[in-house]
């Protein structure tokens, strides 16, 4: 449950305009729901974390992943299934007229509620070549959608060093720093040396053999010499932008 519609709940109780008969209706599913025998369903992650569950297309049925996603939705929150690709969103856009699919990133999202700025300052997403968009978009939709501004800086990978010095000014205004690379991994160590913000390095698959899928790039970032490197694993744009979601975050 979302921790707004929560706290006015609590105040219409407070205030006699709903009872406590009702307002344990709205409570009843809390803290999940088990839908058959696939998917048990987290309502009270929104409360624990502040955002609520994001479904893993991966491995489901189209069917699947929207009766999860219509469970999700049912609490009027925002919902986003990530890793979905074209054959799984016509199944579930079908079911849910109200999802829409994002191909670029892979996702589909049910947007019911406005969005809200809930950051400090802005994440930039930057990726190092255009084969590495599929995963800059997944965590460029997913901070967006957590509540955060943000800007992309694209194709500027350490092939040609002078495309990402032209950006330093986009670099440096940002307050998270999402850096995605392929083959050699070794975009987040040139940015981390340029800024002064934390950076969470994003290895992905693309890459020539001896890359083994994106092995090569997630040990580079690791073995980064430049201090404040954080590194997810490969192709986990979605873990990077709730790992710069956390950081970004206004506390109250």
């Amino acid at each position: 449950m979302d921790p707004a519609k929560l706290r006015a709940l609590l105040e219409q109780v407070k205030l006699g305009d709903v009872s406590i008969e009702a307002a344990l209706g709205e409570l009843r599913d809390l803290p999940f729901r088990q839908l058959g025998h696939v998917a048990t369903v987290d309502h009270h992650r929104h409360l624990r974390l502040g955002y609520p569950e994001v479904v893993l297309g991966t491995g489901k049925t189209g069917v699947q992943i929207a009766e999860i996603m219509a469970e999700l939705a049912r609490t009027g929150a925002n919902v986003l299934a990530t890793r979905v690709d074209a054959a799984q969103a016509e199944v579930v856009s079908a079911q849910l007229p109200a999802a829409r699919y994002h191909a670029d990133a892979r996702a589909l999202v049910i947007e019911q509620q406005p969005w809200q700025d809930l950051g400090l300052g802005t994440v930039l997403v930057v990726s190092a070549g255009t084969s590495d968009q599929a995963v800059a978009e997944e965590a460029t939709l997913t901070a967006r959608l957590l509540g955060n501004r943000v800007d992309r800086v694209y194709d500027v990978g350490v092939a040609g060093v002078h495309r990402t010095l032209s950006k330093l000014d986009a670099l440096r205004a940002a307050s998270v720093l999402i850096v995605v690379a392929g083959m050699e991994g070794a975009l987040p160590s040139l940015v981390a040396g340029l800024v002064d913000r934390p950076v969470i390095a994003v290895p992905t698959s693309v890459g020539y053999g001896a890359s083994f899928g994106g092995l090569a790039a997630l040990l580079g970032m690791l073995s980064s010499c430049a201090a404040g490197v954080t590194v997810v694993n490969i192709d986990n744009g979605f873990g990077a932008a709730y790992a710069a979601a956390l950081i970004n975050r206004r506390r109250e």
